[in-house]
């Protein structure tokens, strides 16, 4: 009984190491995301996630500290979403 209480808790453990990668995987790119997408970041609903489309129309985002300049993404609610998103590649410039 005792060894298979052991199996089971290595497998439980090797089968979250090999989730953990996906966890990270799942960033959020503010520059591309639909609002539906943003409204799955903790503490964005439908008006902010549609303040972050309307920016990023105007001004898309060169660094994810740049959400800041979203009305109603303050320094509380970047210190819970910063991990969860990014800002994909840089645009090219054509010259």
């Amino acid at each position: 009984m005792k060894k298979l209480f052991h199996v089971m808790i290595c497998a439980l453990l090797f089968g979250l190491l090999l989730g953990a990668p996906s966890f990270a995987a799942d960033l959020i790119n503010v520059n591309t995301a639909t609002v539906e997408e943003l409204t799955s970041l903790p503490g964005i609903g439908p008006a902010t996630a549609a303040k972050i489309v309307e920016y990023r129309e105007a001004h898309p985002f060169a660094t994810v500290e740049e959400i800041l300049e979203v009305k109603g993404i303050g320094p509380a609610k970047y210190e819970v979403i910063k991990d969860r998103i990014s800002v994909g590649e840089p645009p090219v410039k054509k010259e």
